[in-house]
């Protein structure tokens, strides 16, 4: 039942330099793959591509052909209201549940605002915030 909810986002770890990002953009328009949310995080020389994607196995596949260092983490999108105080309160109510956020960031589509949380378990927290009223965004959404 919250398996549903959980999405599978690829880790992808690079060196921070020049033309790194065009050569993974291309892997992914070289696989037809397409991108539904994207993150990227530095540290030091490397930095770390978090991206959530239409065909995660196929985008896994391609980057571990090319050696690249990945891995897949396990991911929930909540639905926010696309409002002043909509981040507020989605955090507020997470932090009611005493669910802690490892790292989190945000999109906006058309219609709303999704904020893709990274919790120490996804199955349990899918379970409480769905309890507790919170709209989860089924992984089927961005996984077709």
């Amino acid at each position: 039942m919250n398996e549903e909810y959980i999405i599978k986002q690829l880790s992808i770890f690079s060196e921070n330099k020049a033309g790194k990002l065009a050569a993974i953009a291309k892997i992914f328009l070289d696989t037809g793959v397409s991108i539904q949310a994207f993150n990227i995080a530095e540290a030091n020389n490397f930095g770390v591509i978090r991206v959530i994607v239409d065909k995660p196995e196929v985008a896994f596949e391609a980057f571990a052909k090319q050696n690249y260092a990945l891995k897949y983490t396990d991911v929930l999108a909540i639905k926010m209201q696309d409002v002043p105080g909509g981040l507020f309160e989605a955090a507020k109510l997470i932090g009611e549940l005493n669910i802690n956020i490892e790292y989190a960031y945000a999109f906006r589509s058309g219609e709303y605002g999704a904020l893709i949380v990274r919790v120490a378990n996804p199955g349990e927290a899918a379970k409480a915030l769905k309890k507790a009223g919170i709209e989860l965004i089924p992984a089927a959404n961005y996984h077709f």
